[in-house]
């Protein structure tokens, strides 16, 4: 059986902080991808998602560290640092960022920075690059004699999909969208999103979407993470997220979205704040917030178990599902 495309293990990120001490922002993340699949990831704001992109990109600031493995096709990329992620970023790995006008270089045209990609990794060179160029562009709903304009010159949703084509440039295996139609009105965030799903499903490129938005990311891949606190603490299929019990934090995150297509829409909200992980948290992290909260949530850390047709990180509902939970007694 062939190695996963993608495979993170025990991942951690310290941020240092001013002043001393430090922020543990991810907390022993771990989970599979297989090729091919749509697999998003959702959180408050905070949660680490956008965290967890970047150490898989290698891209994370000075002021961050990082422990864990991230294999790629059996192959740990991040075992000697920059020199083992370089040959992979942009050409097996690729990043859509948040904001597509601070991605983009404002003073060059669009066009001329898809032709440095694909010259500097020799993909096509000259004229080849420039035909290349419109054909990426076309491909995700800009016209070809578009290459030739600055950043500020394209609407908010035609820089976003610029830096899609950008991304897609060298081909890769994996591209991550993190947080792609955030600032869009809904019309521009409906029509990037569409884009996305055509261009996954004609070039067959694994995706990982990050979005704060559960409605988005249900519609638009197969799998869900939720993260809280630093941990993933549910793992589901997407179809299944709209029924059944979940994780008390998931059930929170669903009862904050509604189907605009129904005929009555109630919102709930998650009172309280996400903790401090600035500091050592005792027990379940969502155990102030949560509404079937018992002793044990309090000084036990619940791990990923079964639930439905996934996983859920719960003491309660690990007990309603199956055996007995012990108390860590």
């Amino acid at each position: 059986m062939s190695a996963p495309l993608l495979e993170v293990d025990d991942l951690h990120v310290w941020f240092d902080l001013q002043g001393g001490g430090e922020l543990h922002a991810v907390q022993g993340v771990g989970f599979t991808l297989e090729r091919g699949e749509r697999l998003g990831l959702v959180g408050e704001s905070g949660c680490g998602k956008t965290t967890t992109a970047l150490a898989i990109m290698g891209l994370l600031p000075p002021s961050a560290s990082a422990a864990g493995r991230v294999l790629l096709e059996g192959v740990d990329v991040l075992a000697g640092g920059e020199s083992t992620i370089r040959p992979h970023r942009w050409v097996d790995v690729a990043i859509v960022f948040q904001g597509a006008m601070n991605a983009l270089n404002p003073v060059r045209t669009v066009g001329s920075q898809i032709i440095e990609a694909l010259e500097l990794h020799g993909v096509a060179r000259g004229a080849a690059a420039r035909r290349r160029t419109g054909e990426l562009l076309e491909s995700v709903g800009i016209p070809a004699a578009r290459a030739g304009r600055f950043p500020h010159e394209l609407s908010g949703g035609m820089r976003q999909r610029v830096s899609i084509a950008l991304a897609l440039s060298l081909q890769p295996r994996l591209v991550v969208f993190d947080e792609p139609t955030t600032a869009l009105d809904v019309i521009v965030q409906g029509a990037v999103m569409r884009t996305i799903k055509d261009l996954q499903r004609e070039e067959g490129f694994t995706a990982v979407l990050i979005s704060h938005d559960l409605g988005v990311v249900l519609e638009a891949t197969d799998r869900v993470l939720v993260m809280y606190a630093g941990e993933i603490v549910e793992d589901q299929p997407s179809h299944a997220l709209g029924s059944g019990a979940h994780m008390p934090y998931t059930e929170a995150l669903l009862g904050c979205y509604a189907d605009p297509r129904a005929e009555e829409i109630h919102l709930g909200g998650i009172p309280g704040t996400p903790p401090d992980l600035s500091r050592p948290v005792m027990g379940c992290p969502f155990a102030p917030r949560c509404k079937l909260v018992e002793d044990v949530c309090r000084r036990v850390d619940p791990p990923l178990t079964p639930l439905g047709s996934g996983l859920a990180a719960c003491h309660v509902r690990a007990r309603e599902a199956g055996p007995e939970v012990p108390d860590g007694q």
